[in-house]
């Protein structure tokens, strides 16, 4: 109502302002309320996941971060998070009071969202990229090799593998024989031939052809640059970089067990090399490993189980094909100590992985590490191996063994982000062999150095 002088009276106007601000505390106060009894609806309706197992609050609080971390670095339970809340539709409330009230986000996360599971759906998906993944590095091609300034390759062996690598890379291979054989003379062959059935005999080398010295400081970026190479999509923690828990540990294995001691199969059985005869398994990376199996068993001494089953038909699905087939064959044969996962890599058509060892052309190798840990997300809890550090010096042993012994026969280990069924046996070891465009014989003559290697670290 306003006065003669038509301004609003002035109790009028405080009463309602009042009244309004009342009616705004109300308000707030029955969201906090709502609030309230939302978290307490929430915990109570938790307490029976904490009884079976968990901690409780704390467990609650931890998913909480765990679940904030994977919405913003791990896209792929974020995509199964999303598939469900658009099928899930008797949530709805509760999404609208989660996307209004952060605070309340980790109260909020009940059972179904929990770790048992969406780690088992998330891990197949992740597997499913293992398989599709392996062969695609996130990393400069020439990082995994080493340089001149590695401390086991002297000047002549690196301009002689550089030479070797830059003729492929040409093409003028080919060219260059043709006209080396046009001016052979005949006794030149002969003794040519003879020297070749010599120089293919394989013997293994009795002493190294160098020595590190680890009476010398090998700090985590000494050991980084002289042994590995590390994709982008990962990194490796520096309480693995241990030297003593890396060259030190026992790895040899009961050669007088009754029962095979070594396990080789192939992730991916189908990989071929550029000769490989279609249809022909001999002329795979399965032919390499029985191979390798033969030179373990005859040569070194071991009982060694070949498995040859295939479980790359689909390649995405391989990781999981593989994993409960290799987890049986590990039950049925507790003998087993050591698993070694044989494989061919994948370069660019620019490279070959090839040198002359004793006469012989032979294929290069590399030893390759999952580490379940990715470079923005951190741990993949998904992908959980407990045998990571074991996993490393199995690799670093092998890795040591193949520069002092032969020299340049390996590349650096190679690091990458995902478990690759690694978590199944403490020594356990995957070995890309050559690449696409290695011959057959270049495959089957590195077999030779590599059982030697692998005998020197379990034998």
């Amino acid at each position: 109502m306003r006065g003669k002088n038509g301004k609003i009276n002035n109790g009028q106007h405080a009463s309602r302002t009042v009244l309004m601000l009342n009616k705004k505390r109300w308000m707030i106060l029955t969201l906090l309320l709502a609030c309230i009894l939302s978290c307490l609806y929430s915990f109570v309706k938790n307490r029976d996941s904490a009884e079976d197992g968990s901690s409780g609050w704390q467990h609650q609080v931890s998913l909480f971060l765990n679940h904030s971390m994977e919405q913003k670095f791990f896209q792929i339970p974020r995509y199964l998070e999303s598939r469900e809340e658009r099928t899930d539709t008797g949530k709805l409330a509760e999404r609208l009071i989660r996307r209004n009230f952060p605070l309340l986000e980790y109260a909020a996360l009940y059972p179904k969202v929990g770790k048992e599971q969406e780690d088992d759906l998330t891990a197949q998906l992740i597997r499913q990229r293992e398989g599709a993944d392996e062969d695609v590095k996130d990393i400069d091609e020439a990082n995994l090799d080493y340089g001149e300034d590695a401390l086991h390759i002297d000047n002549s062996l690196f301009a002689e593998m550089e030479k070797e690598n830059s003729l492929h890379s040409s093409g003028d291979h080919e060219t260059e024989k043709i006209e080396d054989m046009e001016n052979i003379q005949p006794q030149e062959v002969v003794e040519d031939a003879q020297n070749v059935v010599l120089e293919g005999i394989f013997m293994p080398s009795e002493y190294p052809s160098y020595t590190y010295d680890w009476s010398e400081k090998w700090d985590y970026e000494a050991l980084l640059s002289n042994f590995y190479a590390v994709d982008n999509s990962t990194r490796l923690k520096e309480e693995y970089a241990d030297l003593n828990q890396l060259l030190y540990q026992d790895l040899s294995v009961d050669k007088e067990a009754d029962g095979p001691q070594i396990l080789i199969y192939h992730t991916h059985g189908s990989e071929a090399f550029i000769d490989s005869v279609p249809g022909d398994e001999s002329t795979t990376i399965v032919g390499a490993g029985e191979k390798l199996a033969e030179l373990l068993e005859n040569t070194y001494g071991f009982r060694v189980l070949h498995y040859t089953e295939r479980f790359d038909n689909v390649r995405d699905e391989a990781y999981n094909e593989s994993l409960p087939v290799i987890q049986k064959l590990l039950d049925d044969n507790p003998t087993i100590e050591a698993v070694i996962d044989l494989h061919r890599d994948a370069v660019a058509g620019d490279r070959k992985l090839v040198m002359d060892l004793q006469g012989r052309p032979t294929a290069r190798f590399m030893f390759f590490n999952g580490l379940s840990y990715g470079r923005k997300s951190g741990e993949i809890e998904y992908l959980e191996n407990p045998y990571i550090q074991e996993n490393l010096a199995f690799s670093f042993q092998a890795q040591v063994a193949a520069n002092e012994y032969y020299p340049g026969i390996a590349r650096k280990i190679y690091l990458k982000a995902y478990r690759y069924n690694m978590h199944l046996m403490p020594k356990s070891l995957l070995i890309e062999m050559g690449a696409q465009n290695n011959t057959v014989e270049e495959i089957m003559n590195a077999c030779d150095p590599l059982a030697h290697i692998l005998a020197i670290v379990l034998g």
